[in-house]
């Protein structure tokens, strides 16, 4: 059992939880597999899914960073619906071309997430009734602009929710791009390692044995490559999704902001323990300012990819889509007392509610049963990790989930002592 936790944790508790939380999603995609015959892994699917639940994906993104701030915002699926209605009325009735109305929705969304923000960050009102007041103001703003009509949206816009890397070079029965995307990770993941152990080797620290590091790349070789080929072997004209693409940079962007930030470093501090954090220099307003406006901006963009692939932007767009960006976050590690999470964690999260939800549709599980089914695997994953938390037991998801740990700042030492 050391040898093998060696070859998951990089030498540390929260490596090995990081990949507990992946074969957690393994193992939930192998069950639906066998379940469904054979349909969960097909290229049609997995593509699917991707397009399907890039948005809420995108969504989970910005609301780990509210949570870890000690937050909360329900506005975000009227956020989206807003921003898509104004950015598909943009386009229809000013005739504004299509990268400018991406543009617009941006801005929109800074807006939105400049007023809740004040509220918040300057004004004290909780964020959780802030954003309560947006998500009706902003859905009925939505149905007042819209008529509670769809409104269509051009070809050209269509692509940042329904395209795909397009087909280049000699044929070679997949797709060149996605081939060439599942290489550059692999080579990605091996440079990682390579820096892991650089890196302890610099600081004098104990390294894992040479084979651990490389069973631990084998591993995510091969499933990114099967990933690949699944995504590159789909029917002609489909691949691997532009959405993913802007999935998989929103995901680089904000682990690296996270980990490797003085501003995420200080929304960790806020989250863990604000007054301790104002008392040693970081300014808890701009923090929770930003992290407002940031899932604004973000809910916009979601709405627009969501009004891109569906076509046409509607009254009933967005609806439930703050509960299930929550809940990827929770089963994803974060805390609910905030200053505890991940952006992969996160994601994670989210792919097992998105592959929990397709896999109930493909083995015919109707609706109702999906919600209820859902809503009983969030309730009992976190009780029982709270109840083992408190009896000190085994902790399922304390075990799985990872944490960002980087290397302590002064701030985290002053913050450790007033503690």
């Amino acid at each position: 059992m050391s040898d093998v936790k060696k070859i998951f944790s990089q030498g540390s508790q929260s490596g090995l939880r990081q990949f507990g939380i992946l074969l957690s999603l393994v193992a939930i995609v192998l069950l639906f597999q066998f379940l469904s015959g054979g349909l969960t892994l097909t290229s049609g699917n997995v593509i699917a899914v991707v397009n399907q639940y890039s948005y809420i994906l995108i969504l989970a993104i910005g609301m780990i960073l509210v949570i870890i701030a000690g937050h909360i915002d329900l506005s975000v699926g009227s956020v989206a619906a807003f921003t898509g209605i104004v950015v598909a009325k943009a386009m229809a009735d000013f005739s504004v071309p299509w990268y400018l109305a991406i543009v617009l929705g941006l801005v929109v969304g800074m807006l939105i997430g400049a007023w809740q923000g004040f509220w918040v960050a300057y004004v004290g009102v909780p964020a959780f009734i802030v954003t309560l007041a947006g998500m009706l103001l902003f859905r009925g703003g939505n149905q007042w602009i819209g008529a509670a009509t769809a409104v269509p949206v051009p070809a050209e816009f269509r692509v940042i929710g329904a395209g795909y890397l397009p087909e280049v070079g000699p044929n070679t029965g997949y797709n060149n791009l996605t081939l060439l995307l599942g290489v550059l990770v692999v080579l990605a993941l091996g440079w990682r390692e390579w820096k892991s152990r650089r890196t302890l080797s610099s600081m004098g620290s104990e390294m894992p044995p040479l084979w651990t590091a490389v069973i631990r790349f084998v591993l995510l070789a091969g499933v990114t490559m099967f990933a690949t080929f699944l995504f590159a072997g789909g029917r002609v004209g489909t691949s691997f999704p532009i959405a993913g693409i802007i999935l998989v940079v929103l995901v680089l962007a904000y682990s690296f902001l996270s980990r490797n930030t003085i501003l995420g470093r200080h929304i960790y501090a806020v989250g863990g323990n604000s007054r301790a954090a104002e008392l040693s220099g970081v300014k808890a307003r701009r923090i929770n300012f930003f992290v407002i406006m940031n899932m604004s901006v973000l809910a916009s963009l979601a709405g627009m990819i969501y009004i891109a692939r569906a076509g046409a932007s509607g009254g009933q767009d967005g609806n439930g889509w703050e509960l299930d960006a929550i809940a990827a976050v929770f089963i994803g590690g974060a805390a609910v007392a905030g200053g505890v999470g991940t952006v992969v964690g996160s994601i994670v999260g989210g792919l097992v509610m998105a592959f929990l939800n397709n896999g109930l549709q493909l083995v015919g599980a109707g609706a109702d049963i999906v919600q209820i089914i859902k809503g009983l695997v969030l309730l009992f994953a976190v009780a029982i990790d709270v109840y083992n938390k408190k009896q000190n037991r085994f902790s399922i998801i304390g075990l799985l989930m990872a944490r960002i740990r980087p290397q302590p700042t002064a701030v985290d030492e002053t913050l450790k002592q007033s503690s």
